[in-house]
């Protein structure tokens, strides 16, 4: 029997020093069925001239690039329609996959049920030159993680926020995908959207194992969430505009319960970085779901 193909679609913007080493982690897969396609998102740095000299020596490598930058919703996007994977992985390119990583992934996918629409699993942090730092889940001694509501992973875990989700430690499907229609375009990030979205109508699994490196980098986008600045009011926007489609979505009351813990989270941060505006917007949508209760 034939395996199935996975797409990893990478995206760079600006990520040089570490693109090459993002691209050999998937070259050098054990599982050898995967087609890789790498977008510049219009990298003002040498990223341009890294990737093609990795793309001369392995003609296989689809590589797209892009003269202005798009988000990245929209870059992955673009991606999915050059693809032909029946499994996708969104891989930045600052990140690093572990060498058996779609392999336990494809095992793990093939146990699970026709609902399943995306699994993930454990990450290492790194830093700047590449050393581990952290997991990104706590493990025990045995590392597996010492969260066990992990394996648990739903809709209403996930709208009432903390540390329940590794995007970049996760692949998901074609089919389901294509039946929620992407990313949505409009944001600044893709996973929070999507994963709602996903688990509001399917299922979500956790492998407890380790999968991927997790680059840590002051100018990412994780670490730009509750800065006091534009790209921080971008994300923001994002996050409300999540919120009242979860509004929209949500059907018990014990669901808007849920958004609200997590509506406090985003004032408390807007609070903490001074950012009054913000602040007050948050307070009209928290009070807007509060009135649901109702």
């Amino acid at each position: 029997m034939s395996l199935p193909i996975v797409s990893v679609i990478c995206i760079c913007f600006n990520h040089e020093a570490f693109v090459q080493q993002a691209i050999n982690s998937v070259l050098n897969q054990t599982y050898k069925n995967i087609e890789l396609i790498v977008i510049n998102n219009a990298s003002s740095d040498n990223s341009h001239q890294v990737i093609t000299e990795i793309a001369s020596k392995n003609l296989s490598i689809k590589y797209i690039q892009f003269n202005e930058p798009v988000s990245s919703t929209k870059a992955f996007n673009y991606g999915f329609k050059q693809s032909k994977g029946i499994y996708l992985i969104d891989l930045s390119a600052d990140d690093v996959l572990l060498s058996d990583c779609i392999e336990k992934q494809i095992k793990f996918f093939a146990q699970q049920n026709d609902n399943v629409g995306l699994i993930f699993g454990n990450a290492y942090h790194i830093n700047e030159k590449g050393t581990r730092t952290k997991p990104y889940f706590e493990v025990d001694q045995n590392n597996k993680v010492t969260d066990l509501l992990l394996h648990k992973t739903n809709y209403l875990r996930l709208l009432s926020s903390g540390i329940v989700m590794c995007s970049v430690a996760s692949m998901f499907t074609r089919k389901h995908f294509e039946l929620l229609k992407g990313y949505n375009e409009e944001l600044f990030f893709e996973d929070l959207d999507y994963w709602l979205r996903l688990s509001r109508l399917y299922e979500i699994k956790f492998l407890d194992d380790f999968l991927v490196e997790k680059r840590f980098l002051e100018n990412s986008l994780g670490n730009q969430f509750h800065r006091n600045d534009e790209f921080s009011r971008k994300i923001n926007k994002s996050l409300r505009h999540i919120y009242k489609e979860s509004m929209v979505r949500n059907g018990f009351k014990i669901e808007n319960k849920a958004l609200i813990k997590r509506i406090h989270y985003s004032m408390q941060q807007s609070f903490k970085n001074k950012q009054w505006l913000e602040f007050l917007k948050f307070s009209l949508l928290e009070l807007k779901c509060r009135l649901r209760l109702f």
